[in-house]
């Protein structure tokens, strides 16, 4: 068994590694014939080439890189099946045709819901149903046959990062025993209900903002009125809430980072409000001191003003205590 590997960043690592694994026990024999992924990038100041985890990992290994489809066709690369985890671009219809077996996609939400670029990100928001899906890819967004889902837990500490994480771990190792029993025809795809069908797009850094009135309202434990719209998952509002802001916040982890605007010198007309990252928070209950009834506030742990180092809330507050939001 010859598999194409297509993906990116570093959290698809762990699918990568089972794959290019042979066991005794399994059925069938997996073996990476190349990966296809992102091509490498210029960062930084001095502008040196910053090449993709996956990049990385098959170099290490002397495993073929491509960078284009096209290229990978043009090299004749014998491969059975191709598996697909956070590749980042559009797969086209002759590149699906290259394989026997097609090419099974790893897609970190329970779908139908959440199909497209930010499903994790849209699970926490939305406090949905964690879990992941392998579907043979077709020729639409997220759309082809499920042949395996899983259910997972939500934390409630979870950040986009370590949900991730888990889904990605745990979707390679049901990998190791998919592969066999589906190139064997033991797996009988199951169509998407697509009328259930709800999409997220790739998140920019504006979407990471949070309005200084909903903020406000938060750290007072007080009531929201109105909806929140959320870009990034379509058709979708929210009512803003301390828990809702709260979960906001750890969906952003570690990009791009839940901001909102400051004004650290407030009254002077000559200073423009900066940007300041809210990296944790988490929210507490107690009896209001008016009404003696239950109050929760969104209490902040860790903030970064735009050009400055992460510092405790409690320390932004000692070095500009008349900062104001909004």
């Amino acid at each position: 068994m010859k598999i194409v590997f297509f993906g990116t960043p570093d959290y698809v690592l762990p699918i990568l590694n089972s794959l290019n694994k042979s066991t005794k026990k399994s059925l069938v024999k997996s073996t990476v014939s190349a990966v296809v992924t992102q091509k490498p990038k210029l960062v930084g100041r001095k502008h040196f080439l910053q090449y993709s985890p996956v990049d990385t990992w098959a170099h290490k290994r002397k495993i073929p890189i491509f960078f284009d489809c096209n290229d990978l066709i043009k090299s004749n690369i014998k491969a059975d099946l191709g598996i697909l985890a956070s590749y980042g671009e559009i797969i086209q219809k002759k590149v699906l045709d290259y394989f026997p077996y097609g090419i099974l996609n790893v897609h970190p939400s329970f779908l139908p819901i959440f199909r497209g670029s930010s499903p994790v990100q849209a699970t926490i928001i939305t406090n949905s149903q964690a879990g992941a899906s392998i579907i043979k890819l077709d020729y639409k967004l997220d759309h082809g046959p499920i042949i395996s889902q899983f259910k997972a837990d939500l934390l409630s500490e979870d950040t986009t990062e370590t949900l991730r994480q888990r889904l990605f771990e745990k979707s390679a190792e049901v990998l190791k025993t998919l592969i066999p029993a589906y190139i064997q025809g033991k797996i009988r795809p199951k169509e998407q209900d697509h009328k259930k069908a709800s999409f997220t797009r790739e998140i920019k850094k504006e979407d990471a903002f949070i309005p200084s009135k909903y903020l406000n309202l938060a750290l007072q434990g007080q009531a929201f009125k109105g909806k929140w719209h959320i870009p990034f998952i379509k058709d979708y509002s929210l009512v803003p809430s301390v828990y809702s802001l709260e979960r906001f916040v750890r969906a952003m982890q570690p990009w791009p980072q839940a901001w909102t605007y400051v004004d650290i010198e407030h009254g002077a007309k000559d200073k423009a409000p900066r940007r300041l990252k809210i990296l944790k928070s988490h929210f507490e209950s107690s009896l209001s001191t008016n009404t003696h009834l239950p109050s929760t506030k969104l209490v902040l742990d860790e903030v970064q003003l735009e050009g400055k180092n992460p510092v405790s809330w409690q320390q932004f507050k000692e070095g500009y205590p008349n900062v104001k939001f909004g």
